[in-house]
């Protein structure tokens, strides 16, 4: 049997990754997939670079349009990233009736509905299992190994770069900006590193896991996106006094009236397993009705897991290439015709629980005024916790005599307007000294 013929479109970190563990694992590639995948083009402007990974083995060229154009091509690996030329290319290549492999997850969470609509009506494939989550297969999951169950809710850690800055700032007690340069120097956060630690990357993967998981359009203009800039070493320390660490977590979860989908700084409980994943490590929760709650944990970024991810993808389309589209698995795991209009739900109207930190003046009343203001608003308080001022810096002074306290308070959950509004009639009183600090509580129970 002929081979399935690839070009490759980029030829970087994953492109090679690629490339290396498809010539490695030639035989056992063939024998899952019923015959051999090659790529016989690559396609990258640094085609010196290129010819050094491929050698003899493929052709390399400058234009990606000379992949796209030549018929001998089966399927197309886009791996440029971005949303300009990439999606572009996506779209051309659908056009030219190419089946298309891409580990774009910002190009699928912005421009996904229209290039998942392109591919159906060319009867053709885009497959993605790299975009979420590196090497762990949590699109297949999803789409395919869960899909008895209704889903109620996915939770995950699909940054590596954050969790490595949180996993170090915890470790060692240190600031943010002290973690970051260190992570810029070992490799693990870009020279600008804003997408990840601004919570960016990990919403372009919630919002594709959120439409695979209950059947809805992508909405990653809808996703509420919050990072870790702000986050200070001495509320981790007090999270983890609490019996919780803080993670970035990707949250997505089935509502009454519709879907929360969110990304930020979270409380959780040390004793989830997900808690402790640390370093620049990925995993995601998914509870489903039928089989419960499950786990998929691995490294979410580098070469060669990515390339895993990609390579799988290859072997989907090559057993699906002669199956009737219309049998084969949907894009986003739902038929597009039975695609749900649920709306994402505003952020006010998310329902969770809080960790507050308060620095205020060490006198009578105070903490009965915060909790009047709490119970007026109908939020119930989980557990106080009082501690010496340990900030300092950036606080005002008391009046004369006073001293002044952090004063952390975690509530049950509540609905996150009427925190909001809380919140400011809290933060209006002369006896909060400095800028409340509130970060979101998950139990993932």
């Amino acid at each position: 049997m002929t081979p399935i013929r690839v070009g490759l479109l980029g030829i970087g970190t994953v492109g090679s990754g690629t490339f290396r563990v498809l010539q490695r694992n030639c035989e056992e590639i063939r024998r899952r997939a019923g015959r051999e995948i090659r790529i016989v083009t690559v396609a990258d402007l640094d085609t010196e670079r290129a010819r050094a990974v491929v050698g003899d083995a493929a052709q390399v060229v400058a234009d990606a349009r000379a992949v796209i154009a030549d018929p001998a091509i089966d399927i197309v690996v886009e791996l440029i990233g971005g949303y300009g030329i990439a999606r572009t290319l996506v779209l051309e290549a659908i056009a030219a009736g190419k089946h298309v492999v891409t580990a774009n997850k910002a190009l699928l969470a912005v421009h996904g509905n229209e290039i998942f609509a392109a591919a159906r009506d060319k009867g053709v494939t885009v497959a993605f299992e790299a975009a979420v989550a590196g090497g762990i297969p949590i699109i297949k999951a999803l789409r395919e190994g869960l899909t008895a169950n209704r889903i109620e809710w996915v939770a995950g850690i699909i940054n590596g770069t954050t969790n490595f800055i949180l996993s170090e700032m915890r470790s060692k007690g240190l600031d943010f900006d002290v973690v970051l340069k260190q992570a810029q120097a070992l490799g693990y956060a870009e020279a600008d590193p804003t997408f990840d630690i601004a919570g960016i990357d990990a919403a372009h993967k919630a919002t594709i896991m959120s439409a695979i998981a209950f059947g809805v359009p992508v909405q990653f203009d809808k996703a509420y996106v919050e990072g870790i800039q702000a986050l200070q070493a001495v509320d981790i320390r007090y999270a983890e006094q609490l019996g919780y660490r803080i993670k970035l977590l990707g949250i997505t979860r089935r509502r009454e009236h519709g879907i929360e989908l969110r990304v930020h700084p979270t409380l959780v409980p040390s004793s989830r397993l997900i808690a402790s994943v640390e370093g620049a490590m990925n995993a995601v929760v998914v509870q489903g009705d039928a089989v419960g709650t499950t786990l998929y944990y691995g490294k979410g970024a580098g070469s060669e897991p990515t390339a895993s991810a990609v390579i799988a993808d290859l072997v989907d389309v090559t057993r699906l290439q002669t199956a009737d589209p219309h049998h084969r698995v949907p894009h986003l795991a739902f038929q597009p015709g039975s695609l749900a209009d649920t709306p994402i739900l505003p952020m006010e109207q998310v329902v969770t629980a809080f960790y507050l930190r308060l620095v205020v003046a060490d006198q009578k009343g105070v903490l009965a005024s915060l909790t009047r203001i709490l119970a007026d608003n109908d939020i119930s308080i989980d557990a106080i916790l009082q501690r010496p001022d340990a900030e300092g810096a950036g606080s005002a002074a008391p009046a004369a005599g006073e001293g002044k306290t952090d004063l952390i308070i975690l509530t049950h959950d509540t609905v996150e307007g009427r925190m909001t509004q809380a919140l400011a009639q809290m933060q209006a009183l002369p006896t909060v000294l400095a800028p409340i600090v509130r970060i979101r509580k998950e139990e993932l129970n």
